[in-house]
């Protein structure tokens, strides 16, 4: 029997009750969202209660996560009723993309650019949910795509290294050597999505080298830690702390579940060649989890030393909902013992203590207490990451996810898949 062939019958992924809870739980995230839309344009952020947080700016990552998050959503068979994907896909065209430079700038306040940056984290969210966009028909997708897919090629991607470059002005100058793994994680989901969307070769022989690099490069290196940050040369740069959400210091191992369960995607698309992908992906996710979970409290630890040492002992969700698909994708991969044990351990944990069972979405940080703190996130700041966590264990394989959302339509009450 080969890899990917197990049989999961007993796993809380093909049992209809925890189906049901996942379906539930989506249906609820998506009607707590609905909010999001704001009139002239654009997207709110929102607080607890589903209200509107001040402040009129809108960042790239906001925008696209949402586009790509309901079509999503849309191909398992809940419409947008909102118009979050209309809306979403007129805002990109309309005030990200940079009409005299190219690209798209990162933020914008009303007509006004916030900040010109131009970012590669932010360009390949805009390939993923171009791409989505596709999956779901939006008649304006081809031309985003389009447009996308020549400024990544133009600007970011390192043919050499084989990875994307991290940022320039909004002209296009480039004022640092900075290299990220971030980016180019998120380029491998957006790569692979626009594989799937269109068919395209390039886009998945270059998720392919993305993840060489960082996995069987680095991570293998580095006790199946993957460093954050990088110099110019692709060389780790283990004294770099920047941003502490966005380029924290140390290793994240939220992002080495994100990074397994993407290689077990991409290893599917390829045609599930011989070699080490799910023992790969197996390393990542048992180490992460081993460094990363609380034992007394239970969450995920935010960032690492190198070493494996806690240095930021914050719970978001996000490593949470992460966890979950990496642990998803090795059941349907290669079920080994202890895989539904943690399955169980994490939705469990995400159930007593981030799920908002009454208003829908998840809570995305917890204090000491274990109950939802404000100390760096202001209000429900994002569906995508929880989102995902719902849908793709309903999905029956590790690729063409959304296709297999749209046949089963979990989502649709009135459908009995």
């Amino acid at each position: 029997m080969q890899a990917g062939q197990h049989d999961i019958a007993g796993h809380w992924l093909n049992d209809p009750q925890h189906r049901a809870f996942l379906a539930a739980d989506a249906r609820r995230a998506l009607d707590f969202f609905d909010a999001s839309p704001r009139r002239g344009g654009g997207f709110h952020v929102l607080d607890l209660d589903g209200g509107p947080l001040p402040g009129q700016v809108q960042e790239l990552h906001t925008t696209t996560r949402l586009v790509h998050s309901y079509a999503l959503g849309q191909m398992a068979g809940r419409p947008d009723a909102a118009g979050i994907i209309d809306q979403g896909m007129a805002y990109l065209w309309s005030h990200h993309r940079d009409r005299d430079h190219g690209g798209f700038v990162w933020s914008v306040e009303g007509d006004r650019v916030d900040d010109g940056t131009k970012l590669a984290y932010g360009h390949v969210f805009v390939l993923l949910a171009a791409s989505s966009a596709r999956m779901v028909g939006h008649p304006d997708a081809d031309r985003l795509l389009t447009d996308i897919a020549e400024v990544l090629d133009r600007h970011f991607w390192d043919d050499a290294a084989g990875l994307f470059r991290d940022e320039f002005t909004r002209d296009w100058q480039p004022f640092s050597t900075y290299r990220g793994m971030n980016a180019n994680m998120h380029g491998v989901e957006a790569l692979l999505a626009a594989h799937e969307a269109t068919g395209e070769g390039e886009y998945l022989r270059r998720a392919g080298r993305i993840l060489d690099f960082f996995i069987a490069g680095q991570a293998a290196s580095e006790g199946w830690r993957i460093p954050e940050h990088y110099d110019g040369d692709w060389r780790p740069d283990r004294a770099y702390a920047g941003n502490p959400m966005f380029r924290p210091a140390g290793t994240t191992p939220g992002h080495s579940f994100e990074m397994a369960r993407l290689l077990l995607q991409w290893w599917d698309l390829a045609g599930r060649p011989a070699g080490v992908a799910p023992a790969q992906a197996r390393a990542l996710t048992q180490r992460a989890l081993a460094d990363a979970w609380d034992d007394q409290r239970g969450g995920l630890a935010y960032t690492l030393r190198f070493g494996g040492a806690v240095d930021n002992p914050a719970r978001y969700w996000w490593p949470v909902t992460e966890a979950i698909g990496a642990v998803a994708a090795l059941i349907k991969a290669d079920p080994q013992p202890g895989d539904e044990a943690w399955y169980r351990r994490l939705w469990d944990f995400a159930a007593a203590h981030l799920i908002d069972h009454e208003r829908g979405g998840w809570f995305p940080e917890l204090g000491s207490d274990d109950r939802p703190s404000s100390r760096q996130f202001a209000g429900k700041p994002d569906i995508y990451h929880a989102l995902q966590a719902d849908l793709l264990p309903l999905a029956r394989g590790l690729s063409r996810q959304a296709q297999q959302l749209h046949d089963i339509r979990p989502l649709d009450r009135n459908h009995a898949g």
